[in-house]
């Protein structure tokens, strides 16, 4: 390609409306424009990385026996309403109608659609396992689009459903599809970690992240230092705390802690550390209000509760509420003589000794208050939030944390779509039963994103070689210098030749132009044609990632190219 040719209109200031660096550099590099909030355009550059994540999926995906095929975005509600998704999905989901008054909803996910083709479609154990893929554009409206490609309304989605004849069939699925899914990442030269996650709407028994390492993550993980353990935090789990689980139970007593309404404040008042101190938080949910306790340093993991609960709405309540339940101001909440409300203690919390509690009067707490003396939670639960420096729950390691970009994820769904919309085959015995189901999904516009989170530096963007839009850009110095011209002519030819995806900088620009939007657009190798090539037939090939510089002989130049990029891909094989 002849960047004289090439629509890539780069940008030298950072646009106002970016945030995170793939969005400022994705815009600047000529790669995306906006047309609406969350909905973007892929010009030729952005669309060759899409292009090559999409054929590095389908060939890992085609691997291991899956079938690809197309399904419609427009779904009708009649197989939401029949899933019971479509009250419950939010939001998010577009719905919309067509001339006659019925309901669509533009494709966030497939499980409905892809569940009514098997289920009408298969019958016997035969057919059976079933995997079927599809990669393409996905649907949902998103309060806050934003990040650029990170967080939008429309983006494109590799997703695949797997159909078993039971758990055991499932379990040999899904570890297919984490390997797959880590050879795609591995082969698009990304950093990642498989962290285990909660489901969310999506559903199911099981469900692993693959979160590609950056600094600018959204997501936090909690990984082991000593064993594999990794987990989102909305999923990760710690040892709890026994600290003074073996003293002895004291006397309660209620003193009076005037405007003492914080942990800290309440501790300090007291002359106690915070873990001593019962943290009680009132919630309310569609099925009315629950009081959740943890121990006074941690913190609620909302998802968790949330998950315990089985409600689809939790939100902390007002202090009109609190006041109402308790009968004192907030900030003075607590479990002891509390009635008509349901109490969900975390496992730490059932451990402690003499602790402070509200006393649910205003100015007022509670001393040496001890679970199942004291008050008895209906459930007790892992509710808690789990932060860096805690002890592993596999090993006892130490939990440090990180952030990252979650790509994908994989889910155990077991019967929770084919009971609902029947999805059924008949067994070795002529017996009816209920397909074993899977999903997974590649998120291929975030993950081309998540790749420049972390492949960048202050000049631009730093592709891997595997998804590189081209591996390499021959730059002649001097437009007018006509010898310059010529090797650089000749060399391009000889690039493509040998099967190097390379573009000539053939525009009327000045050298500084031309060798920041290289840096910019993030070509792997800038080959540079100058004086040397013509006094000496000697060229200077720079390697984006490091910057190092070699230099080659004209004639050899192209053949060590090929060597350089086939290396590159070959590593990221391995």
């Amino acid at each position: 390609m002849r960047l004289s040719e090439l629509l890539a209109p780069t940008l030298r200031e950072v646009p106002a409306e970016a945030e995170v660096v793939s969005h400022i550099l994705m815009l600047r590099a000529g790669m995306i424009r906006k047309v609406a909030s969350g909905v973007y355009s892929y010009l030729p550059l952005g669309y060759r990385i899409i292009k090559k994540v999409i054929e590095i999926i389908r060939e890992e995906m085609d691997k291991k026996g899956s079938q690809e095929l197309m399904l419609p975005i427009i779904q009708p509600a009649e197989l939401w309403l029949e899933s019971g998704r479509w009250n419950v999905y939010g939001d998010e989901l577009f719905r919309l109608k067509d001339r006659h008054d019925r309901d669509f909803a533009l494709g966030p996910t497939h499980e409905e659609i892809i569940t009514d083709l098997v289920r009408g479609e298969v019958r016997s154990y035969k057919q059976l396992p079933l995997l079927l893929y599809q990669i393409q554009n996905k649907y949902r409206d998103e309060r806050r689009p934003r990040f650029g490609l990170m967080r939008g309304r429309e983006f494109i989605m590799q997703d695949l459903y797997s159909f078993d004849k039971d758990e055991a069939g499932l379990e040999v699925t899904y570890r297919k599809m984490y390997e797959a899914y880590s050879r795609v990442f591995s082969r698009c030269g990304l950093k990642f970690r498989v962290v285990e996650a909660d489901p969310g709407a999506i559903g199911g028994s099981s469900t692993h992240e693959f979160m590609v390492m950056a600094d600018s993550g959204e997501a936090a993980i909690v990984f082991c230092e000593t064993c594999e353990y990794a987990a989102n935090v909305e999923k990760a789990e710690a040892m709890a705390d026994e600290q003074g689980s073996a003293e002895e139970m004291l006397a309660v007593e209620e003193l009076p802690t005037p405007g003492a309404r914080t942990i800290e404040e309440v501790a300090a008042f007291l002359k106690v550390t915070p873990e001593r101190v019962i943290k009680s938080l009132v919630y309310q949910t569609e099925e009315g209000i629950v009081l959740a306790l943890v121990r006074g340093d941690r913190e609620v993991n909302e998802v968790k509760l949330q998950n315990v609960l089985g409600s689809l709405q939790l939100f902390l309540a007002d202090g009109k509420s609190v006041t109402g339940l308790t009968g004192a101001e907030p900030g003075f909440t607590g479990p002891v003589n509390l009635k008509g409300v349901q109490i969900i203690a975390d496992r730490e919390v059932v451990l402690m000794r003499n602790a402070v509690a509200g006393a649910n009067k205003t100015d007022a707490h509670i001393i040496n208050v001890n679970p199942g003396r004291d008050f008895t939670p209906d459930k007790v639960a892992d509710i808690r939030l789990v932060k860096a420096g805690e002890p592993c729950i596999r090993c006892g390691g130490r939990l440090n944390e990180a952030r990252g970009i979650e790509v994908g994820q994989i889910f155990k769904l077991g019967t929770k779509y084919s009971k609902v919309l029947g999805a059924k085959f008949l067994d070795e015995n002529g017996k009816e039963q209920l397909m074993v189901m899977g999903c997974y999904g590649i998120g291929v516009s975030r993950t081309v994103a998540a790749a420049i989170e972390q492949n960048h530096d202050d000049d631009g963007i730093i592709w891997p070689m595997p998804i590189a839009p081209y591996h390499a850009v021959v730059i002649p110095v001097s437009a007018k210098d006509e010898e310059q011209v010529k090797i650089a002519e000749a060399l391009y030819s000889a690039l493509l030749e040998q099967g190097v995806e390379a573009v000539i900088d053939d525009r009327n620009e000045r050298p500084g132009v031309k060798f920041k939007d290289a840096d910019l657009i993030g070509y792997p190798l800038r080959i540079v044609i100058g004086a040397r090539a013509v006094e000496e037939g000697v060229v200077e090939i720079r390697h984006r990632r490091n910057g190092n510089v070699q230099t080659a002989k004209v004639d050899s130049a192209a053949p060590l190219v090929k060597q350089i990029v086939e290396d590159a891909i070959a590593e990221s094989l391995a």
